[in-house]
């Protein structure tokens, strides 16, 4: 089980820290990895140009508003790192029952079927198991990625 997982399930926990722990220092450090993350292509770019001194250049040249910000936005939209598939309306609809309900134990069959949306929106390659904190992180996943579809 990786550790943001840990971390996402439990910010509330790790916020109330005192700064001064390892435990903290590790979360603040997972946070800040967390929010520089790239989300896609224009955000990449953006880094490459701040580093190579290309940003500053095009600053001095166009001014400070030089469409750069509207440009991240459209390459980020156009070529994402994380792009998920659509549920299909089958799969929203079984997930919506199955997400009614609170269950403490899934099945095999339950699990099956999990697995199988995970796999197919998320593209992966995760195996059934009798691993608890794997299948709880499938449906952590799948759960954040349904309610994202509701908001």
């Amino acid at each position: 089980m990786d550790s943001i997982s840990k971390y996402e399930e439990n910010q509330e926990y790790y916020e109330t820290l005192d700064k001064r722990t390892k435990q903290y220092k590790a979360y603040k450090e997972w946070k800040e990895k967390r929010e520089s993350a790239s989300e896609g292509v224009g955000d990449t770019l953006e880094k490459v140009f701040e580093v190579t001194g290309v940003a500053d250049v095009v600053k001095f040249i166009a001014g400070e508003d030089c469409g750069c910000t509207e440009r991240k936005a459209k390459l980020n939209k156009l070529f994402p790192f994380n792009n998920p598939e659509c549920f299909t309306e089958e799969e929203y609809v079984w997930l919506s029952d199955f997400f009614e309900t609170t269950k403490s134990i899934v099945d095999r069959n339950t699990q099956k079927k999990l697995v199988d949306i995970y796999n197919r929106v998320f593209r992966k390659r995760q195996r059934l198991t009798t691993c608890s904190s794997c299948v709880r992180q499938v449906y952590n996943d799948l759960k954040r990625y349904f309610d994202s579809y509701n908001s």
